[in-house]
């Protein structure tokens, strides 16, 4: 959570995947949202950026359930 106020909040994001070749990817980036009178996303507005990455870049390494 970056930053928040009403029915609006801004957050930064970063994450790691790979495709079906096994190219590891990062994707990064920041998203606004903004929330109707019901709880329920209105707006959503999203900046994305994926870098290609080499196994041993990867900084997010846990054990998959």
């Amino acid at each position: 959570l970056w930053a928040f106020t009403g029915n609006r909040i801004a957050v930064r994001f970063e994450y790691e995947w790979h495709d079906k070749t096994g190219q590891w990817w990062r994707s990064h980036g920041n998203e606004n949202w903004e929330f109707d009178e019901h709880g329920y996303m209105a707006k959503r507005f999203a900046s994305i950026n994926d870098q290609r990455i080499a196994e041993t870049e990867r900084k997010f390494r846990w054990e998959r359930v």
